[in-house]
């Protein structure tokens, strides 16, 4: 079984290239966005919560997201792999993944990190917030607030999968063949 981490920060291509990867390597792809939308469009307590943190632009707690995710996890009981796609975002949430997955007789195969430069992607996702509908991609504002929630508390993730020799960092500008040939050569290497 391989397990994927894929992060980076919002508007980074992370769900672009989770659905190249998941064809690829046959992989049930777990969006942390994809599953707090579920819960939001079907009114669920747990969606209730989590909205009230994505309309400030902040995190929604991990407790919250750990629910989600496990639930998630427990509907693919004979697949192949996962790819996480924006969870972890924290530390705490890193080591519940990763006692979850033990649990479960199984670990992080590895991290990969899209890298790109904020100005680019804050115009990505103003681009994006003009048909996503999404209101947290249409103020810039909240978007560079998105990013300083990162910043403080996603990057530690790097050193907490570098000392487990996970982490792997990729270029996130380009054309995205050549982002998912870069993403690619990394888990093919694994």
């Amino acid at each position: 079984m391989i397990n994927i981490v894929l992060f980076g920060k919002p508007g980074a291509g992370k769900g672009t290239q989770a659905e190249f990867l998941k064809e690829k390597y046959n992989l049930t792809h777990i969006s942390t966005g994809d599953v707090f939308r579920y819960n939001l469009k079907n009114g669920t307590e747990l969606g209730k919560i989590a909205q009230g943190y994505m309309d400030k632009g902040e995190l929604v707690p991990d407790s919250v997201t750990i629910d989600m995710l496990q639930a998630e996890v427990e509907k693919h009981p004979d697949t192949k792999g996962f790819l996480f796609d924006g969870f972890p975002r924290t530390i705490s949430q890193a080591e519940a993944l990763d006692a979850f997955l033990s649990s479960k007789g199984w670990s992080v195969t590895a991290t990969i990190a899209l890298e790109a430069d904020d100005e680019v992607l804050v115009e990505r996702l103003l681009e994006r917030g003009k048909t996503s509908g999404r209101a947290d991609d249409q103020d810039e504002a909240k978007i560079r607030h998105r990013y300083r929630e990162y910043n403080e508390k996603t990057a530690p993730l790097i050193s907490y999968y570098e000392a487990q020799r996970k982490f792997h960092a990729v270029d996130g500008i380009g054309p995205i063949a050549e982002i998912t040939h870069r993403l690619s050569s990394v888990i093919d290497a694994l």
